[in-house]
């Protein structure tokens, strides 16, 4: 019986309707109790400070020294103090008591009046009594009045009491004719009165909402079982007689069943279907073909997926330092790992390993937000322990559905093989030195990305040499799990690696696939199986040459380069042509840069190996000047009829293979590149 009760419309209906009265009854008291509270409070306060000013009025401030060295054996103090004993019963409050506060530290005072009221059980101090400061807030305020020029403090004690009732304490200062504090003077106010006046306050309210929530929730009864509850059961009624029988219902079935527009909407929305669902038998064959086109709109989901990845191998043909490859297997249509690589700039290769939580379009869809994130702030050159913090910024600010990913992130400076890495929760890497095996290399963990809000990650560093490998992975390469529920492993992982030691990345992955493969064997794959490897051949040689921007230093700038071309036998045209543009563009640099002040430049040299060329980047801190966007001078013209300027920088075109430029950090970054 209770069963059927609680599940009948009217029940429903009415019990929320009664829940949403108190819950709004609940609502409305805590807004009336807080802003009550805080108006009482306030008042209860200025009352405090008004009798405190009075007291002050009562004490001769420029005695306070003299009455501390005489212990109060004086007319005028023992009037004061009389005056301020009936001023304290009076005004009904506990305590008013004045202090000299000890300014070295603020952490002791002396009683220099001390009235208590005859009913507060509390007993006065003498004249002259030390004691501690009772806390750290009292501290701050003395120091404010003291040192800042406070002229109101107020402490509310109703912990930590030490014996004592709740009370408030209203503080003020007390100034010399010098102007200066001499002592403070406090008014001690109990809290049982403010908290009398609050009880009556909520006992008031709440019977009044009471009250009038049983009064709106009998007349919304009525109303609702009138207008809204009888209708919806005849409605009901007619859908059951409709399944039944499959016969569409006479015209007066539900004609003016209800007032309310909702309602009367309702049956004919009633009407309308036993007629629409005869044809709806029809369309089964369009709710087919709308399958069909789900199914066609998860194939592109995968292979807009497939596209955010790197796939075009080799990537960087050019680049002869290292080789990459990477594969990803996913487990459904659309997997939640990815891998990606690229390249920060000439001389940094970012390497990035994760896994999504979860699987399908979700997964893809976060994998894709969390890949753009990565490659977007890695470009910016901040470290990869920055780039996770924030990016787990980013995806936290926005992760309604609480997902999260691992993340392994590196970046490799080229020319030094110094691989610099952060972990957030992903597998531990595995590193293969030029005559070594393959091992797990067991960085420090950091949490993973988009899981808690201000993570922070931390960086390590690793220095690949000539011939070293760097093989990278998700979970699903080692819990690859076959018949017999046992996993792939890290050891079988570090076991087919080291079998293939010697092949190319891609060899290496193929291999490595193959071996998961054939111990899996008929087993279902359950996860995605991801994997990158690099293998690092060395980078080029730089120098570097830091020296005033002046024009005197250009002959040292142009011997520190023509003294690594020489090393490489460079053609005596080609240097000539590099020696022009040296001229040229340091030259630009003395004059433009830091005019008319002197300030530093950098001249790096990098010499790549096939085929050899010379790569001179000029980098200074000085204000933008990008001399690439003068106009070509038009050399068809006499001297005398071209405009003055724009031929150096127009030779300098002409005769390097390849000239950039770009400001970035701060700097004016110009590049470059002559096959020598």
């Amino acid at each position: 019986m209770i069963k059927k009760i609680q599940s009948s419309l009217s029940f429903n209906i009415i019990s929320s309707v009664v829940l949403l009265l108190l819950i709004f009854s609940f609502i409305v008291s805590i807004i009336g109790y807080i802003r009550f509270t805080e108006s009482l409070t306030t008042e209860y306060n200025d009352s405090a400070f008004r009798t405190a000013e009075t007291a002050a009025a009562l004490i001769n401030t420029d005695r306070i020294e003299e009455y501390l060295e005489i212990g109060g054996d004086d007319d005028e103090y023992r009037l004061s103090l009389e005056r301020l004993n009936t001023l304290c019963n009076k005004q009904n409050v506990s305590i008013i008591y004045t202090i000299a506060v000890d300014t070295t530290d603020y952490g002791h005072f002396k009683s220099v009046f001390n009235s208590v009221n005859d009913n507060s059980g509390y007993t006065p101090w003498e004249v002259g009594h030390l004691r501690e400061t009772t806390n750290d807030e009292y501290k701050k305020i003395y120091k404010e009045m003291y040192e800042n020029g406070l002229q109101r403090g107020t402490v509310i004690r109703d912990k930590n009491l030490n014996g004592t009732f709740p009370h408030i304490t209203s503080l003020i200062p007390l100034k010399g004719s010098d102007g200066k504090v001499k002592a403070i003077l406090c008014v001690q106010r109990p809290m049982e009165q403010l908290m009398t006046g609050i009880r009556a306050y909520l006992r008031s309210v709440s019977i009044t909402m009471i009250i009038l929530a049983v009064l709106a929730s009998v007349t919304a009864a009525i109303y609702l079982r009138r207008h809204f509850v009888t209708p919806v059961k005849k409605i009901s009624a007619e859908a059951e007689r409709f399944a039944s029988e499959n016969l569409i219902a006479d015209e007066n079935a539900l004609k003016d069943i209800s007032k309310i527009n909702e309602i009367s909407v309702l049956a004919s929305s009633i009407e309308k279907m036993e007629a629409d669902t005869v044809r709806h038998i029809d369309n089964i064959t369009a709710i087919t073909a709308d399958k069909e086109r789900m199914g066609t709109e998860l194939s592109i989901a995968t292979k807009i997926q497939e596209g955010s990845i790197p796939s075009v191998f080799p990537p960087y043909p050019d680049r002869k330092e290292f080789d990459i490859y990477a594969s990803m297997t996913p487990a459904k249509e659309v997997g939640g790992d990815f891998y990606d690589f690229f390249l920060i700039d000439d001389d940094h290769l970012a390497l990035v390993m994760a896994d999504v939580s979860g699987k399908g379009v979700p997964a893809a869809l976060f994998m894709m937000v969390t890949k753009i994130l990565i490659s977007e702030i890695a470009k910016t050159g901040v470290s990869t322990n920055e780039v996770l913090s924030v990016v787990n910024k980013r995806i936290c600010e926005h992760n309604k559905a609480g997902m999260f990913v691992t993340v392994w992130l590196g970046i490799l400076e080229i020319s030094t093989g110094i691989l610099r890495a952060s972990n957030a929760g992903h597998e531990y890497p595995v590193i293969k030195r030029a005559d070594g095996k393959f091992e797990l290399f067991k960085d420090k963990h950091g949490f993973v990305v988009g899981g808690m809000e201000g993570i922070k990650y931390k960086e390590y560093e690793l220095k690949l040499s000539k011939g070293d490998s760097i093989f990278l992975y998700t979970d699903g390469v080692t819990e690859a799990t076959n018949a017999n529920s046992e996993l792939f492993g890290n050891d079988r992982l570090v076991s087919a690696l080291n079998e293939n030691g010697n092949c190319t990345p891609e060899e290496l992955l193929g291999c490595v696939k193959n071996s998961i493969d054939k111990f899996v064997g008929e087993a279902p794959q359950f996860d995605d199986i991801t994997m990158m490897s690099l293998q690092y051949f060395g980078g080029s040689k730089v120098k570097e040459l830091t020296i005033n921007a002046t024009v005197e230093n250009i002959e040292k700038v142009t011997d520190f380069i023509n003294e690594q071309l020489e090393s490489y036998n460079c053609p005596m045209k080609a240097q000539m042509q590099i020696d022009v543009a040296i001229d040229e563009l340091f030259g630009n640099i003395a004059h433009y840069a830091y005019n008319p002040d002197v300030g530093p430049a950098t001249v790096r040299v990098e010499v790549e190996p096939e085929p050899l060329a010379v790569v001179i980047t000029f980098i200074d801190n000085g204000k933008p000047y990008d001399p690439l966007k003068k106009t070509d001078p038009d050399v068809t013209l006499s001297a005398e009829d071209r405009e003055i300027g724009g031929l150096g920088i127009f030779l300098v075109k002409k005769t390097m293979d390849d000239i950039t430029y770009e400001y970035k950090n701060g700097q004016n970054i110009l590049k470059i590149k002559k096959s020598i």
